[in-house]
């Protein structure tokens, strides 16, 4: 066997002095074969380094792969890798390996990702959706048993599970907190695009909290941005108001981010920060960062778990759960309004 090549069924066959199929029966374990034979393949296998193609065998005998797969919008947001760890501890203990991919928040993309694992069979299909996105392409496979799970936010066009945070429970918490603390102009600075299902649910929860404390909703208070630099943008926008915002809420972590760096530049240590999304080193910033926080690792063990529910058979009615989220008070979202 050539050292620059794979080793192959027919290599281990040709180690043994058995048939292809022999190997394969013992690897499969289909079919009668001597515990002698047994060991000798094993053995073969293990010293020439052989890998089965477990994506051949299933699409050749028409089961599933031990896959599966989990599109996300972006793998550099922390926020899904946490979700993607949640899933993999789940789906190990059953033998499932997680494959990722990113759609870029784009509908196309998405399809064509969501294509690839369906072409390889996988066990199971977790998506986050994209904004846009149309999911009745998925039907057929979901008809036919294959358990599909939407995360984060619901898809369209599919009836199906879905496994969401509490986004306006915790924004009205959070927005409540600064409210508790004496503010009454309080902005929010929430992601594009506006139709996203995350950023409007926070920002009818901040709607409400402003409701239920009798203020007035200011649309002048509402910004909006992509990244963190637009969130730098948007707060650098908001504090320059004839009337600016004594405090701020800020509709994810990316936001987060922004609005910290444009205050810290400004230093405007007296403008209060309520977060919606944990932050890396949300404790070493001054003061520390107040947040909603979300729990993504149980986001992605509860979206294992629905699925792993279905390919098991559970044929219940499609259902959204809902992840609690909690708000953790470090210093930022305590800041008092000023007195004048």
């Amino acid at each position: 066997m050539a050292a620059n090549r794979r080793p192959t069924l027919a290599d281990v066959a040709r180690e043994v002095g058995v048939s292809a199929k022999t190997v394969s029966r013992v690897l499969n374990e289909d079919g009668p074969v001597s515990a002698q034979t047994r060991e000798q393949v094993l053995a073969a296998v293990a010293e020439l380094g052989f890998q089965p193609n477990l994506m051949a065998r299933n699409m050749r005998v028409g089961g599933p792969d031990t896959t599966v797969g989990l599109v996300v919008p972006d793998l550099g947001n922390p926020f899904f890798g946490a979700v993607a760890r949640g899933i993999e501890d789940s789906v190990r203990e059953r033998g499932l390996t997680l494959l990722m991919g990113s759609s870029a928040d784009d509908p196309d993309r998405e399809r064509a990702l969501t294509a690839k694992f369906l072409a390889r069979r996988v066990s199971v299909l977790i998506v986050v959706p994209s904004v846009g996105a149309d999911h009745s392409h998925l039907r057929a496979q979901r008809t036919a048993g294959l358990p599909v799970v939407f995360l984060d936010r619901p898809g369209v066009g599919l009836t199906t599970d879905s496994i969401v945070s509490s986004n306006r429970a915790g924004a009205q918490d959070g927005v409540a907190h600064l409210i508790a603390h004496g503010h009454r102009r309080l902005g929010f600075v929430g992601d594009l695009p506006a139709k996203l299902y995350t950023r409007r649910e926070r920002l009818a929860g901040y709607r409400a909290a402003l409701r239920e404390a009798g203020l007035p909703h200011d649309p002048a208070l509402v910004a909006d941005a992509h990244d963190q630099r637009g969130a730098e943008a948007a707060t650098a926008q908001l504090l320059a108001l004839p009337d600016p915002p004594t405090a701020l809420f800020a509709g994810n972590n990316i936001m987060a981010l922004g609005i910290v760096a444009e205050l810290a530049r400004g230093k405007r240590k007296e403008v209060a920060v309520v977060a919606f999304d944990d932050v890396a080193l949300a404790e070493a910033l001054e003061p520390a960062l107040t947040v909603v926080a979300q729990n993504p690792e149980e986001i992605g063990r509860t979206a294992a778990t629905t699925a792993l529910a279905r390919l098991d058979g559970d044929r219940s009615r499609a259902r959204t759960l809902t992840v609690p989220t909690r708000l953790i008070v470090r210093g930022s979202g305590e800041q008092p309004a000023p007195t004048s």
